[in-house]
């Protein structure tokens, strides 16, 4: 029986309306694939990169095109195929969606979770709950009613945000990143510092534009400065030694790496360029955050919550326990199609 790939672009509706200083969102298109050959179906899920103008069909249109080319007539060298995902010139997304099948694929294979066939933790590191961009109370109010997570990060964008970070300081003891998404200058983060590491917030992830290189190497002449952590402004290995020059670490996501295999490089190339690494997603499915958890040990900080907001899982399997991850015990990456299957998701 020859190996047959299916695509379907999935629209993820989300709990409540998630705020940034990029604006509003209410639900998230990604792209899942899953690869079928004998009894194994394999599943992965793909992540448009949307502020870089990348769509979920531009991702599912390239696993469309070039999937089955790259993943041959079976797969008895799954590696090898991996290989060829990641040299392939398409979308990040496209890479990731590919590349996360075929660790599901491995498992399965082996009739093991991926994780324990890598020798990845169960159990990963504390994870992160996302506040947006909201009023002091509404912030407040979404800290204690959060799922029991492990720290918080909070999405900020101007001079009143020390009011929020205020109020949510005042209903929890965790610990609380923020994240402006290129949203500050220079002048707001001097003026807010002093107060942010008076409320012991831990990092800052992209404060200012990706372009304003200037204003990072100032801010880092502060003799105060929190440490600032890289997100736009670092996307791959060729971007991480870039990245040494005036930050302290970067995000790293699978959608912007192009899976796990490419996700791995960027980090082992910011750990000997001596920055640290925050482990991250977008809003995804259990599916995906099962991908990016392979990673969890090469990881200092660990910001996986993108399936926490969703409304209607369409995958299920990981656990949250002391406000950690917990990887499912089910053949290849742990999640098993929940609202989805792969007839109701009318696979191309």
């Amino acid at each position: 029986m020859d190996l047959s790939l299916s695509v379907r672009r999935v629209s993820l509706r989300l709990t409540e309306t998630v705020r940034s200083s990029r604006g509003e969102i209410d639900s998230v298109d990604t792209c899942m694939v899953a690869i079928a050959h004998g009894d194994v179906v394999a599943y992965g899920e793909g992540t448009p990169i949307e502020y870089d103008g990348v769509t979920a069909d531009d991702v599912a249109r390239a696993v469309e095109v070039d999937g089955p080319a790259l993943l041959g007539q079976d797969l008895s060298d799954p590696e090898a195929a991996l290989d060829r995902v990641e040299r392939w010139d398409a979308p990040a997304g496209a890479r990731m969606a590919l590349d996360g099948a075929l660790h599901d694929w491995i498992g399965k294979a082996a009739r093991q979770p991926t994780w324990r066939v890598l020798g990845t933790p169960r159990t990963l590191g504390p994870t992160v709950y996302t506040i947006g961009i909201a009023s002091p109370d509404e912030a407040a109010s979404a800290v204690r009613n959060a799922p029991p997570v492990g720290a918080f990060k909070v999405k900020v964008g101007g001079p009143d945000d020390i009011d929020v970070l205020e109020a949510i300081r005042r209903v929890t003891p965790l610990p609380v990143r923020i994240d402006a998404n290129e949203a500050w200058d220079l002048d707001i983060a001097r003026a807010l510092t002093p107060r942010l590491r008076a409320l012991g917030i831990q990092l800052i992830e992209q404060p200012f534009p990706r372009t304003e290189i200037d204003d990072y190497h100032r801010y880092r002449e502060l003799p105060d400065r929190l440490p600032i952590v890289l997100d736009e402004g670092c996307t791959d290995v060729a971007s991480v030694q870039a990245a040494r020059k005036h930050s302290d670490g970067i995000v790293v996501k699978l959608c912007k790496a192009g899976g796990v295999r490419g996700a791995r490089r960027v980090m082992e190339a910011a750990r000997q360029a001596g920055l640290a690494v925050l482990l991250s997603c977008m809003c995804e499915s259990e599916l995906a955050i099962s991908q990016a958890a392979l990673l969890a040990p090469l990881a200092d900080h660990i910001d996986l919550d993108g399936h926490l907001y969703l409304r209607e899982p369409p995958f299920h399997g990981l656990g949250l326990e002391d406000g950690r991850i917990v990887l499912g015990e089910a053949p290849g990456l742990g999640v098993v199609p929940g609202t989805l299957s792969t007839s109701d998701l009318d696979w191309r």
